[in-house]
């Protein structure tokens, strides 16, 4: 990936030519927290992978959340996001997203701390 980047101008990539104009994942967006990992399957690259796609699968072998592969790849998220849809659709990636958190708080728990607000 240091082949990309120039220290002192910058990418020498745009964003734009990474993802092939792409602003959006053909696939559901993903959470910044969503954990990505190489699957099992990820032995061969498909046609049309780039060194990102490779560099993703590289350092997803150990389990990262989108929002640190976006930090590690030193690329905006936007990109990463449309690359591991790239990924995920050849097959590559796995994706264990956030449970949704659906519990709410019951009327007991909340006058609780009601009252200890207001005991201060």
């Amino acid at each position: 990936m240091s082949e990309w980047l120039d220290d002192e101008a910058g990418p020498v990539v745009r964003p734009y030519a990474l993802t092939r104009g792409r602003t959006r994942s053909s696939r559901e967006g993903f959470e910044l927290i969503a954990i990505i990992a190489t699957a099992a399957t990820s032995s061969f690259a498909p046609a049309g992978a780039g060194p990102e796609h490779l560099a993703i699968l590289e350092m997803c072998v150990r389990p990262l959340s989108v929002a640190e592969v976006s930090a590690k790849m030193r690329l905006p998220l936007g990109v990463v996001r449309v690359l591991l849809g790239d990924l995920l659709e050849y097959g590559l990636i796995a994706v264990r997203r956030p449970e949704p958190d659906n519990r709410l708080p019951n009327e007991r728990l909340l006058k609780e701390v009601l009252n200890g607000l207001q005991a201060l």
